[in-house]
């Protein structure tokens, strides 16, 4: 019984001493078992593998009994939770490899109380079968559950019951302790003055209140304004939801942004008139920044020289051209005149370029369409083809199959008849077998001799050749020389010399060094300053430039705005005609192929919205395009005559 309350008791320690959150099964029993060794071997594996159970299967014995401390252990002490898991770990999963008198000894070292309360609740086939089964069948499956804890649980039921009997006799049995009868403290009444009696007071008159008035029910109810300003704001913001889906659905997909200088343009037969409900997109602000804004820009050296290199090629170009003109150079206004007309014939071409790649990308997207067409055609061919060709190989897949059904018959018919013939040739391959083994054994014992052999020789040459080492270092050596620093080898080199003067000429030199790179550091950093200040001239250099530039780019820019306005829409050129009639074909031979899909197929026979959409965004594209023309025309014409009166 002693060896057996020892082996629990130190279950119970190390299991109290593992902390989940902390420690890892693995690492925990490693440590168990170093801690251990003091143990017998038979001890040490019962401990461990208890141990290693009650870890493995926690989840399982925390649900029991956590129940018997709910239900029939609230008297019991949260000291003893681990002894109750590992009894109930070995009566679960030990009981059928330790036998049921190993059993019975063990909880017989045990206190009786405590066994017979927890076996009691433990083997009682009600909670068995019912909520232990189904706690535990959330955690493993049903059929695992049932046949390998709770059938043997309820096998050995009947056994485990005669124990309890056993140990309740034992209890009822047990002599109790004598009771040492202590002295009773008997109390005593204080010696105190009686009281006088109380007189009973007059009893007052109880007032007759008025009947109050009952609290209205509009005290509880909200007031109409409130209620209807509720309508109003749900029927507001259901409206307002409603405004903008509608303008999300129906915005106009090319929109042409307008400053505030442009005037509006209003051309009721083009642009249709679009009544929308307000918008109520919450839209980000945004910061615009003009080309005349003094943004604070800090450059670097290389970009300040970089810039002041420019403006100084750019003023000599200059003064080139000026002493040209005081040598007699001619002057550049007929040039100018033929460069601004030039410029002006590029814009009419890039106008005219823009409408090419306008009505090319028309053009590629009827051909799409149209390609979209032919591939459906070409689908459908592709489709009936390959139904044709499914029933040919399902037809083939059959034949097959007959095939495949008569070679394996005949592969039986054959298997059969080789079986015959088995037991004789395993007879000869068995003696063939014994053989060969023979002649291994006999191979293996003259290798395993010669290794032996060598293996003798080896140690033997070892030995000798540590009783030689040994030898030499007993040998005496001569620890200890001097040596003169101030003495010169005398090897006969060319610049020998003793370690004392060369540690002279090493200062020497490392002074000499120190001087050179204090004067390099005078130059650095002089440098640095005839830099700084050639950079700081030319920065001065560059705000001058840069101003000068500025008005002069703002000449160029007006002159350029009164130039950029054009007689009217661009020109027509060969190829916008020739782009316009092939999209004209195009939509022509797309209409007939879509007449010809709608006598194939009715259901079909609805326009599609995305081809209708398509049709509208073009539209839009050209209208927006219009527009914007028409808005440069007018700026134009608006700033032709100021500009005139200023020239004058």
């Amino acid at each position: 019984m002693a060896y057996y309350e020892k082996c629990i008791e130190t279950v119970i320690e190390q299991l109290d001493k593992f902390n989940p959150e902390k420690d890892s099964p693995e690492q925990f029993l490693e440590t168990v078992s170093t801690s251990l060794q003091t143990l017998s071997a038979q001890t040490q594996a019962f401990v461990l593998e208890v141990l290693s159970g009650c870890l493995q299967y926690q989840r399982l014995l925390t649900i029991v009994v956590d129940a018997f401390y709910v239900r029939d252990g609230r008297l019991c002490l949260w000291a003893d939770y681990s002894l109750f898991e590992v009894i109930c770990y070995l009566a679960t999963f030990q009981l059928d490899e330790l036998g049921f008198q190993l059993f019975c000894n063990i909880i017989k070292s045990q206190p009786l109380d405590k066994m017979c309360k927890f076996l009691r609740f433990f083997f009682n086939p009600l909670n068995l079968c019912s909520w232990i089964k189904d706690e535990w069948s959330l955690v493993y499956e049903i059929a695992y559950v049932k046949e390998n804890w709770i059938d043997p649980l309820m096998r050995w039921q009947p056994k485990v019951q005669e124990l309890i009997s056993q140990l309740e006799r034992m209890l009822a049995n047990h002599p109790s302790l004598p009771k040492t009868k202590a002295k009773v403290t008997e109390p005593k009444e204080f010696n105190l003055s009686a009281p006088r009696p109380r007189g009973i007071p007059v009893p007052e008159r109880v007032p007759i209140l008025a009947k109050p008035r009952p609290v209205p029910r509009s005290t509880y109810q909200l007031p109409k304004e409130q209620q209807l300003l509720e309508i109003t704001k749900r029927y507001n913001r259901r409206k307002a939801e409603e405004l903008l889906l509608r303008a999300n659905m129906e915005e106009m997909r090319c929109a042409v942004p307008r400053s505030r200088g442009e005037p509006l343009v209003q051309d009721s037969k083009k642009q249709p008139r679009l009544q929308f409900g307000p918008r109520i997109l919450k839209t980000p602000k945004l910061t615009f920044y003009k080309p005349n804004d003094d943004v604070p820009v800090k450059l670097n050296t290389a970009a300040i020289l970089r810039e002041g290199a420019l403006y100084q090629r750019q003023v000599e170009k200059e003064l080139q051209r000026v002493d040209q003109l005081v040598d007699g150079a001619g002057d550049f206004s007929e040039f100018l005149e033929w460069q601004k007309r030039m410029q002006a014939k590029d814009r009419e071409e890039q106008l005219a370029a823009g409408e090419c790649r306008r009505l090319q990308g028309k053009l590629s997207h009827e051909e799409a369409i149209l390609a979209r067409q032919h591939l459906m055609q070409e689908n459908k061919q592709k489709a009936n083809q390959k139904k044709e060709e499914t029933a040919e190989l399902m037809q083939q897949c059959a034949e097959r199959r007959l095939q495949e059904e008569r070679s394996m018959k005949e592969l039986v018919e054959q298997v059969l008849e080789t079986q015959k013939n088995v037991k004789v040739a395993q007879t000869k391959l068995l003696k063939v077998r014994q053989q060969i083994v023979q002649e291994v054994i006999e191979e293996s014992r003259e290798l395993l001799q010669r290794s032996t052999e060598a293996a003798k020789e080896e140690q033997r040459q070892r030995c000798e050749l540590i009783s030689q080492l040994r030898a030499l270092e007993m040998q005496p050596t001569r620890k200890g020389k001097l040596v003169d620093l101030t003495q010169i080898p005398g090897y006969g080199l060319e610049g020998e010399m003793s370690i004392m003067e060369l540690r002279e000429r090493l200062a020497l030199l490392k002074e000499s060094q120190r001087r050179e790179e204090e004067e390099k550091r005078d130059q650095i950093i002089q440098g640095k300053r005839a830099k700084s200040q050639e950079l700081q001239n030319t920065v001065e250099q560059i705000s001058l430039c840069r101003a000068a530039m500025g008005r002069s780019a703002a000449l160029r820019w007006e002159e350029k705005k009164a130039l950029s306005v054009g007689p009217g829409a661009p020109c027509q050129d060969e190829r916008v005609l020739e782009l316009q009639r092939r999209i004209e074909e195009k939509a022509a031979e797309r209409h007939k192929q879509a007449a010809l899909l709608h006598v194939s197929a009715p259901r079909a026979a609805r326009p599609k919205p995305r081809a209708q959409l398509e049709a509208q965004h073009w539209l839009e594209l050209e209208r927006s395009r219009e527009r914007r023309l028409r808005a440069l025309q007018q700026e134009g014409s608006a700033c032709g005559p100021a500009r005139r009166l200023e020239a004058a």
